[in-house]
């Protein structure tokens, strides 16, 4: 009987550490999701795979060579990457890295109300302006590129930051849920020859975050006024204020849907 006992507490606990193995490969898998990481990492598993089939079919030169990859590797991966390991480090010691934070229906309504008004009313004055707003795609890269906000999202705030001559006016401003995560960011610029000659630097900005993130961002021109929005790789441009209503509501509520484990599809319509 105690043997019985003993026997299940053993399989209890190797349960229980086999599962938070998986929960902390997951959670840096999702610490590092959408960065350069992503492709070292790919990288990695490469060697690792060269590795085990020169072990199987008996290269040993390969296999030598493979083996001392590996083996200088482990110093490799935390020069390459260092500012994964730290961000992880410091979401670790504020109680993050276990948290899982769902943004609630109030403030996701509270973020599009804010965005609408900040929008409207940089575009009546022609103040520009580039918003990310981050989804299932991290966008640590990106942030670490500007200057660090955390603050909650308000209009007011939110305009502020692209008040002309001010020092955070110029680059992106990256949202995630309802806080402004940072400013002055640095976003990659599209290559797209299909990209009308008559839109500028944030426009092909806000097409480039969208060719490689799943990232929503919109853009106030400063020459015209109009107010647009790009993701995967779609440019919608001339939006009204409800139409820009309609295409936050949908694409942050499949936020909060996918959050919950639900998917929903895109729904705007391609304008240009």
């Amino acid at each position: 009987m105690l043997d019985g006992g003993r026997d299940f507490l053993d399989y209890l606990l190797i349960a229980i550490d086999i599962a938070l193995v998986w929960f902390v490969l997951y959670k840096l898998m999702m610490l590092i999701q959408g960065t350069k990481a992503v492709q070292l990492l790919k990288g990695i598993f490469v060697v690792l795979g060269i590795y085990l089939l020169s072990n199987l079919f008996g290269l040993t030169t390969l296999r030598w060579l493979m083996s001392q990859a590996l083996t200088w590797g482990f110093l490799g991966i935390i020069i390459l990457f260092q500012p994964e390991l730290r961000r992880a480090l410091e979401q670790l010691g504020r109680g993050s890295f276990f948290s899982r934070n769902t943004p609630e229906e109030e403030d996701i309504e509270k973020s599009i109300q804010a965005i609408i008004k900040s929008c409207n009313y940089m575009a009546k004055r022609r103040i520009g302006a580039l918003i990310t707003i981050e989804r299932e795609t991290g966008m640590g890269d990106y942030v670490e590129t500007g200057i660090g906000i955390g603050g909650n999202l308000t209009s007011e705030l939110l305009t502020n930051i692209f008040i002309p001559n001010t020092p955070l006016h110029d680059g992106a401003v990256i949202l995630k849920d309802n806080q402004i995560i940072a400013a002055a960011c640095y976003l990659p610029l599209s290559e797209s020859p299909f990209i009308s000659k008559e839109l500028g630097t944030r426009h092909r900005a806000a097409m480039g975050i969208s060719e490689v993130t799943d990232a929503l961002t919109i853009v106030v021109s400063e020459e015209t006024g109009g107010i647009s929005c790009t993701k995967n790789g779609e440019l919608h441009r001339n939006l009204d204020q409800e139409k820009l209503e309609e295409i936050l509501r949908n694409e942050l509520d499949i936020s909060l849907k996918v959050s919950s484990g639900k998917s929903w599809g895109w729904r705007g319509n391609k304008d240009g």
